[in-house]
């Protein structure tokens, strides 16, 4: 599960973005990603005012193809961290985040959309899919040079052997 350093901050700092955006007409886009940000918030704080019909109007309405797995990655991780997870229906956006970002060239998040289905598939018992799928999230990562991330992810599969 998710954790928030500072409860309410990351919320605000999204809902502060939307605001601007929306007030000045700026790429429209964003704030569909920005709201979703937010709901990965108010997860993590324990709210239960998450609109996920929302939610998926903003990933269906995107049509920028650059944010369309990193839309889908953050449904996938909210739907994961809820109070009560849905496990077949977070799988099925982050199997849709991995297609998309595969299919538009977006190796940093692809690198971590098989981080967050490694995670899954461990909830789930599947512990060998698990290990394999953070490896390739590590190999794509490193070929990011994001060695921040590679060395988190890397201390992960080591709990997991």
């Amino acid at each position: 599960p998710l954790k928030n350093r500072h409860p309410n901050a990351s919320q605000e700092s999204f809902e502060k973005g939307n605001r601007i955006l929306e007030d000045n007409e700026l790429l429209p886009f964003w704030v569909g990603l920005g709201k979703v940000g937010a709901a990965i918030s108010k997860v993590i704080n324990k709210e239960k005012d998450v609109d996920l019909e929302s939610l998926f109007i903003y990933s269906r309405n995107n049509k920028v193809i650059v944010i369309e797995g990193w839309m889908a990655y953050y449904i996938g991780v909210i739907l994961l961290n809820q109070e009560h997870p849905d496990i077949s229906k977070s799988e099925h956006w982050i199997l849709k985040a991995l297609e998309a970002d595969q299919r538009n060239g977006m190796k940093f998040r692809l690198g971590k959309d098989y981080a967050l289905y490694s995670s899954l598939l461990s909830r789930k018992g599947a512990e060998q899919e698990a290990k394999m799928n953070l490896k390739k999230g590590i190999e794509i990562l490193k070929e990011c040079g994001a060695e921040g991330w590679v060395n988190k992810y890397e201390e992960e599969l080591s709990s997991l052997s």
